[in-house]
């Protein structure tokens, strides 16, 4: 059951086939800096060729991911309740929202790997955990890079100003499993389609998997088996289907990165619709900050003619912020300059 915030199911009728950006990095850097640009400014979305990560990395997680999903439904509960971190099953943030979903989340952190591998992977937790690393190390190196092809497209000039956030050795971010089980199958006995609800319903062979929402970190590196079911919302409301692609990685812009660029590129919205027949599992790493890095536009994307559209906040505030919150709300309307004046002039206007 998703129980959608109350802007998620505002535009569920608009869909639009359009070709997605693609990127190949083997390209020359000149130009994969504008080619990275104009993919975050248009669509804060974009999917990435010849990335370097290799197969065997991606495989590997992908069987521990198909491996884990398989067991029965008590087995899974001992990883833990994802309080955050561990498993957990269709809820979604702490305040109410769902969907028809199960999922592990970890930090990137090494020993908290180690620590959830023990009851991730009882019978091979250290094989578990260099497998998530591995994985976590490749897309973290995919991350940093685009990062600075954006830096250098964008004329910061030092390259690495985002991508040194990512590397600080105190960064916040996580790896996410997600596993979308058919939802009409019969016989599965972890799973009851029944209580679906028909609001959530878009046509007659999909309901809502994951509502709409971004992604609050600063980019989101997404890669998923061979089901389809991604949809991302362009800046004019219009859902665009993502085609799969297993060999491939999509990225995603974050709320982060649209203050970092102070609303030059803008974090992508997103669903994603579950399949009646194929199970789909992705995987995604959200690239954020330390918990206390101080957010706010690189000084190169102020300027008096295009003001500082965001208050500093930390991460750590920013997080805070975000829990307290619907899934499919928007989270950075409370830390705009202007929603601050507003606030200072109603302040002032009830002192007089």
């Amino acid at each position: 059951m998703v129980v959608p915030s109350p802007t998620s199911m505002i535009r569920t009728k608009k869909t639009k086939a359009v070709g997605i950006p693609t990127i190949d990095l083997s390209a020359e850097r000149s130009l994969l800096s504008e080619l990275v640009v104009k993919a975050c400014e248009e669509y804060g979305f974009f999917k990435v060729v010849n990335h370097n990560v290799p197969k065997e990395v991606i495989s590997r997680l992908d069987e521990e991911g198909i491996e884990f999903f398989s067991k029965n439904s008590s087995e899974k509960c001992q990883a833990g309740t994802s309080t955050p971190f561990g498993y957990g099953c269709k809820n979604i943030g702490p305040n109410g929202d769902k969907g028809e979903l199960e999922y592990l989340l970890l930090h990137s952190n090494p020993v908290s790997i180690s620590e959830r591998s023990k009851t991730i992977a009882k019978d091979h937790p250290i094989k578990f955990s260099c497998i998530v690393n591995d994985y976590i190390k490749a897309v973290k190196e995919l991350t940093c890079e685009i990062l600075e092809l954006a830096a250098e497209g964008l004329w910061v000039p030092d390259k690495s100003s985002l991508s040194k956030i990512i590397k600080d050795e105190h960064s916040d971010s996580l790896l996410r499993i997600n596993h979308y089980p058919p939802v009409k199958k019969l016989g599965n006995e972890n799973w009851d389609p029944s209580k679906l609800h028909n609001s959530n319903i878009i046509n007659s062979n999909n309901t809502i998997g994951f509502g709409e929402h971004s992604d609050p970190q600063i980019l989101t590196i997404l890669r998923s088996n061979n089901v389809g079911g991604l949809q991302i919302s362009t800046h004019h409301g219009l859902w665009i289907p993502v085609p799969p692609d297993p060999n491939e990685f999509y990225v995603m812009v974050g709320d982060a990165l649209q203050v970092l660029t102070n609303g030059r590129f803008v974090s992508v919205r997103h669903r994603v619709l579950t399949n009646t027949t194929k199970p789909r599992m992705s995987m995604m790493y959200f690239a954020a900050p330390p918990l206390n890095w101080l957010i706010s536009p690189l000084s190169k994307m102020v300027t008096i003619h295009s003001p500082s559209l965001y208050r500093p906040f930390t991460w750590a505030q920013y997080k805070q912020a975000a829990y307290a919150l619907r899934l499919g709300d928007t989270r950075l309307d409370q830390f705009k300059v202007q929603k601050q004046e507003d606030s200072n002039n109603e302040h002032d206007s009830h002192s007089l």
